[in-house]
């Protein structure tokens, strides 16, 4: 594979890769050595890469395992939290307070979930991968993948529910 193939098969996955790794190591700059050193990984392997299937996937699965590795490493720190994803509207400053909170709520709650749950969630609900590639990368079964999203889901969905509930009760 040359460098130019490289730049088009390849790079256009690092941001979902940048995404995936600040989800699990919830810090910018730990995320980003471990999707440099997965680039660095997949050039190293540049011409066996066709006999993948998804060169995606199997990108998110070296991600993940950097990532894995670095959470047990003695040195990792989890420090920051950040809010992404949100776009300047011309909502009134009660509206965005309340959406932030809600946003940190859900990023908490989410963050909160076992590793496995916590990474199938992000799979499927913000980069929008399909059961049968998040099974790939993560290396499970289909019905498993399902199973772990539905338990996710349902865990978010009832301290949701417990935590607005709760702020009702006390006004």
């Amino acid at each position: 594979m040359t460098a130019e193939t490289f730049q088009i098969e390849v790079l256009p996955v690092k941001h979902k890769l940048f995404r995936f790794a600040n989800r699990l190591l919830c810090n910018t700059e730990n995320a980003e050595d471990i999707v440099q050193e997965t680039f660095l990984r997949l050039w190293s392997k540049r011409d066996n890469l066709k006999e993948y299937k998804s060169i995606e996937a199997f990108a998110m699965t070296i991600t993940k395992n950097l990532c894995l590795d670095k959470l047990k490493s003695k040195k990792h720190k989890s420090d920051e939290l950040t809010e992404r994803n949100q776009g300047t509207t011309m909502d009134t400053p009660y509206k965005y307070t309340e959406r932030a909170d809600t946003f940190n709520k859900v990023k908490e709650i989410i963050d909160s979930l076992p590793g496995q749950q916590r990474m199938i969630i992000h799979l499927r609900d913000v980069e929008g991968y399909e059961f049968e590639e998040i099974a790939d990368v993560l290396e499970m079964s289909v019905n498993t993948i399902r199973v772990n999203l539905s338990r996710a889901r349902k865990k978010t969905r009832e301290k949701m529910l417990k935590a607005y509930n709760y702020e009702f009760a006390k006004n």
